[in-house]
């Protein structure tokens, strides 16, 4: 039977709690039966996630502190699980009042005046979230509420009386949890307006005699202090926050390929046509390691984990888009489709004075290559290495051939056959792939030759140049030679001018 009126509220043994006790309750349940929390959310198992929890049990205001991409927003709103499925309210009343404990003029009205057939409602706990992003252009208004003069005129009140108040956000947010987004971006006056909500309960507004004791569980997420010069948390308000949570990015590739896996957004088509080896996955991951330490990258900025997600997106899509051209049902993803993901490179890194000198595209192929450089070594020898190695350069029939000036260029609109067909013309590019590894399919032979020449040039063994669309390459030496040769002539023919 639902319950409609107070009194049958009242009748069913219906007991308020805070939204705190709410949080803590049903997380002392879901501890003590090991269910899952807060899903989606990988690589906080043994850091963030029991420092959330202890917080919670605690009962204490959050602020989750960390740079962009480590899925601080997430987890605030996943605590909405935590609450109740539903509560009981006032009907009618702007900020849900607890019609057991009801603190606004209009429940306290209803109530005196309807006693316990007053009207109940119920609000579900996805209602019970509020999220605000902080910009400098929030206002205390915006937040805590204002008086409103229309509602005084039309109600033929004068702006003493507290029906005139306008709520803001935190007000409605009662009995929830209200979050707020780059706290540091809020001017610090605004963030002055906070510290009795935080610490008293209560809030004011204008020359308002007025105490709300909100019921709210705040959660704040920030990046640290030092990102950027946009702002800071004043220190009155953070020593009121109690609880202060560190986030982090992923600490090994498989974390970070199970986390892009789950947030790309592919189509069935791509998922059905389009084949990603193991290999290509650990690449995109391996591109945003070594963002995290590159020097032309600002680490105070850090690089959001959603550079590998829209980077793995991009590279399907290059991969269908040659195969839509090409006529074909089906295709794989090649270390040339790579040229695909620079736009998802070079929009979600901050660089620092070197870098922009670099350029951010010279600086994505950069981190491509490094990235291309730290896993060869885990699939073939060491090139460095395997020149001096006794038993022979297992590269060196692979060297040879491009040194007598053979050239090829691997492009992303190859079609199948032709990028089989450039692959075996290049000698002893088969074999070390077979003897370094057995049982492969003809696509992961195919991606594992191309692999060498990518590493090779890498190792400054092999040149390495972008075309629009792919790669070329060519003798290391060589060409460095020829660059030599033509700098000299256009030298001479400047002298030749000038005589």
């Amino acid at each position: 039977m639902t319950i409609t009126t107070l009194g049958e509220l009242k009748a069913s043994g219906y007991k308020s709690k805070s939204v705190k006790e709410e949080l803590r309750e049903n997380l002392i349940k879901q501890l003590r039966n090991k269910e899952e929390g807060f899903e989606g959310v990988l690589g906080y198992n043994e850091t963030v996630i029991p420092e959330l929890q202890t917080a919670i049990l605690s009962r204490h205001n959050v602020l989750l502190l960390g740079l962009r991409g480590q899925a601080k927003t997430r987890i605030a709103r996943l605590m909405v699980n935590l609450l109740d499925e539903y509560i009981p309210y006032v009907a009618g009343s702007e900020i849900f009042d607890d019609p057991l404990h009801p603190i606004s003029w209009f429940a306290q009205n209803e109530i005196k005046l309807k006693g316990d057939d007053t009207p109940i409602a119920w609000l579900h706990r996805n209602e019970r979230y509020t999220e605000k992003l902080a910009t400098p252009d929030v206002t205390v208004a915006d937040l805590v509420g204002d008086v409103d003069p229309i509602k005084a005129a039309t109600l033929k009140l004068t702006y003493n009386d507290e029906r005139v108040i306008h709520f803001g956000l935190i007000p409605r947010a009662h009995r929830g949890i209200f979050v707020i987004n780059e706290l540091p971006d809020l001017q610090a006056r605004i963030q002055v307006a906070l510290f009795n909500m935080l610490q008293e309960k209560d809030i004011q507004i204008r020359g308002f005699k007025l105490r709300l004791p909100l019921d709210i569980q705040f959660v704040f997420t920030a990046n640290p202090e030092d990102y950027t010069n946009r702002g800071s948390i004043v220190t009155p308000l953070k020593d009121r926050i109690e609880s202060q949570i560190l986030t982090h990015y992923p600490k090994t590739i498989d974390i970070s390929r199970a986390i892009t896996f789950q947030e790309a957004r592919l189509t069935e088509d791509q998922k059905n046509g389009i084949e990603v080896d193991s290999l290509l996955k650990n690449l995109i991951e391996q591109v945003a390691f070594e963002a995290r330490k590159s020097e032309f990258i600002d680490q105070k900025s850090g690089v959001s984990a959603r550079l590998t997600i829209a980077a793995y997106e991009n590279l399907v899509s290059t991969a269908e888009r040659r195969m839509l051209l090409n006529q074909e049902d089906h295709t794989f993803a090649r270390i040339a489709d790579f040229v695909g993901i620079v736009p998802a490179i070079t929009g979600k890194i901050e660089l620092v004075y070197e870098g922009e000198l670099e350029g951010p595209v010279h600086v994505a192929h950069k981190l491509m290559e490094s990235a291309i450089k730290t896993l060869f070594a885990q699939y073939f020898p060491d090139p460095e290495k395997a020149k001096k190695a006794k038993t022979g350069n297992p590269y060196q029939e692979i060297i040879d051939w491009f040194t007598t000036g053979n050239k090829i260029d691997i492009t992303d609109n190859l079609d199948n056959a032709s990028y089989k067909k450039i692959l075996n013309h290049v000698p002893g590019l088969k074999d070390i792939v077979k003897a370094f590894h057995k049982g492969l399919s003809e696509n992961q032979l195919l991606l594992l030759m191309e692999f060498v020449l990518h590493g090779l040039a890498a190792y400054s063994q092999l040149n390495k140049n972008t075309l629009e669309g792919g790669f070329a390459f060519s003798d290391m030496f060589g060409s460095l030679f020829n660059a030599s040769f033509d700098q000299d002539d256009d030298d001479e023919l400047n002298d030749n001018d000038f005589r």
